[in-house]
């Protein structure tokens, strides 16, 4: 995910590409967290877990107030991917809110079983929206480069 002081240096960059980059920022983020906890290093696992949680309830929001509106008016499909993807982030959120009282409570036991579980349903989420949602964006939404724009400007509030 790309901090908020951080642009686009190309702006013909794809949605494919950007969100592809977000994804791989967050999975980057999560194992140094991760590594933290297993070393049980529980100051930096807690403050680089709460960065990784900010990090990705702002690309889940990005994605359900930006990508995924544009997507459905575009398309008229709103009970196609992006509703799978919503229910997806849902059963992320609640994984990441059972991980933030693991980190809590410093069980590196049960963080670390929790991380099993959320990084399968997030590889199996990204490899969805990047072999299929994605490159749909891609076709559908003429203007991407505004709609990278508003994904960069989104604050977390509801548009």
């Amino acid at each position: 995910m790309l901090a908020s002081n951080q642009k686009r240096l190309d702006p013909m960059t794809t949605l494919l590409e950007f969100m592809t980059a977000a994804h791989r920022k967050c999975d980057e983020m999560f194992a140094s967290a991760e590594e933290d906890v297993s070393e049980k290093s529980w100051t930096l696992a807690s403050q680089k877990f709460a960065e990784f949680n900010a990090a990705i309830a702002r690309h889940l929001a990005q994605e359900e107030n930006v990508l995924f509106p544009a997507f459905e008016e575009a398309t008229g499909m709103t009970q196609g991917p992006t509703a799978m993807m919503r229910m997806e982030h849902e059963q992320m959120r609640s994984l990441l809110a059972q991980l933030a009282e693991a980190a809590g409570t410093q069980d590196a036991s049960r963080f670390l079983g929790l991380s099993e579980t959320l990084m399968v349903l997030i590889q199996q989420h990204n490899m969805k929206e990047e072999q299929m949602l994605y490159p749909m964006c891609d076709q559908a939404l003429a203007e991407t480069d505004a709609i990278i724009a508003k994904i960069e400007a989104f604050s977390g509030d509801p548009v």
